[in-house]
């Protein structure tokens, strides 16, 4: 079973590229959010290389869980562990009105902030295959 969701049209479903900055930074984050957005829900996953000072090039993988309102989405990322990294990061953005782009804020527990941008191609079909299993 599989669904289909326009790039152009206004649900979230699809491959974003995204960046965030650290207070201070020059230099911004690049990721890579896939979202599934279910009636006002949004779901999906992160993949990112770690920015830690270390330098360490390892890939952070995160979950995303959040909602979707009028002009607005609000989400949070759930890093799985990778390389230490466990927290989780509020994101609050504003969605522009052909749903390609979306920019806002994200927070740490109040302790650090900063800002960020999602965008997507328009009008490019998206298509999201579920397997559904059946016992036998």
């Amino acid at each position: 079973m599989s669904f289909s969701s326009q790039g152009g049209s206004n649900s979230l479903t699809g491959v974003w590229q995204g960046l965030y900055s650290y207070p201070g930074s020059g230099e911004p984050v690049s990721f890579v959010a896939t979202l599934i957005e279910t009636g006002s829900f949004v779901s999906g996953t992160t993949h990112e290389t770690c920015a830690a000072m270390d330098k360490t090039k390892a890939t952070l993988y995160a979950m995303i869980s959040g909602i979707r309102g009028d002009g607005s989405v609000t989400f949070t990322k759930s890093y799985d562990g990778t390389a230490g990294w466990e927290h989780k990061v509020e994101y609050d953005g504003k969605l522009n009105g052909e749903a390609t782009e979306i920019e806002g804020r994200w927070d740490i527990n109040g302790l650090l902030a900063g800002r960020f941008m999602m965008i997507r191609n328009p009008g490019k079909e998206v298509a999201v295959d579920v397997k559904v299993f059946e016992r036998v």
